[in-house]
């Protein structure tokens, strides 16, 4: 049994930081990196990127709705090809810096409100899908379980990657608890650890409310931004080791 663990990076921007980029790197193995709509900047993308160079780990678009004041997460209204060009755009800048490190970008995982929104609109999923494969059909598009994108990503005949989330939590229908919500975020790695550990093992998610949603796993996200993650993304990889689960590349994983 093996699965891929992915962390969002790059989300310093100039003399701001965020996150522990280096220590998360050593951990998981692939890199979703900011290209600069949301968070981020060319210097960040460059280190990011190099540093995932250095660990071995596989790199990816994290493109977002243009909103670095929101952090990405505000509702945008856009063309659906005003949103193929905001693809398009944020992957060829990330395929720019890489080709300076000796790097390639192998993936997108779209970011925040744009990600959300997609999960559940046919549509707005065509059009990034639509995007992506504009740049490259080799791409493969990592998105949520289940969502709208996965079949989006498949119409068009792109690789697809099935995504759950280690320190969020889901509704009935399967996509996340809002950030707005008490019960959005899990804190504690064991009770994230155990979750993994089910999603991965049983390829299911269960809600909040018990329910059991039958899905494929292909990879784990543990989010770079909260001051636990890194020591997070430890205890998950540990424990999935442990039990006897390889932890690949997103490459590797479809490979």
């Amino acid at each position: 049994m093996k699965v891929n663990l992915n962390s969002d990076l790059g989300e310093s921007f100039g003399a701001w930081n965020m996150g522990d980029d280096a220590a998360m790197l050593a951990v998981v193995t692939t890199a979703n990196v900011a290209c600069g709509f949301h968070a981020g900047d060319w210097n960040v993308m460059q280190t990011t990127v190099a540093e995932a160079v250095k660990n071995g780990v596989s790199i990816g678009a994290h493109p977002s709705y243009p909103d670095l004041q929101g952090f990405g997460r505000r509702p945008m209204a856009m063309s659906l090809r005003e949103v193929e060009s905001l693809m398009a755009y944020q992957i060829g800048a990330l395929m720019g810096v890489a080709a300076t490190c000796g790097a390639k970008v192998t993936h997108v995982k779209p970011h925040g409100a744009i990600n959300n929104k997609a999960a559940v609109d046919a549509d707005l999923a065509a059009a990034i899908a639509r995007g992506i494969k504009g740049v490259s059909k080799d791409l493969i598009f990592l998105a949520p379980a289940g969502s709208a994108m996965i079949e989006a990503g498949r119409k068009v005949n792109l690789p697809v990657a099935q995504e759950v989330f280690a320190d969020r939590n889901y509704d009935d229908d399967g996509n996340l608890v809002p950030r707005g919500q008490p019960n959005a975020m899990v804190h504690d790695n064991d009770e994230a650890l155990n979750n993994v550990l089910r999603m991965v093992q049983e390829k299911a998610i269960v809600s909040v409310s018990g329910k059991r949603i039958p899905c494929a796993v292909d990879s784990v996200c543990v989010h770079g931004d909260s001051p636990g993650a890194v020591a997070m993304a430890r205890h998950i990889r540990a424990g999935l080791e442990k039990a006897g689960v390889a932890i690949v590349t997103l490459p590797a994983m479809l490979g």
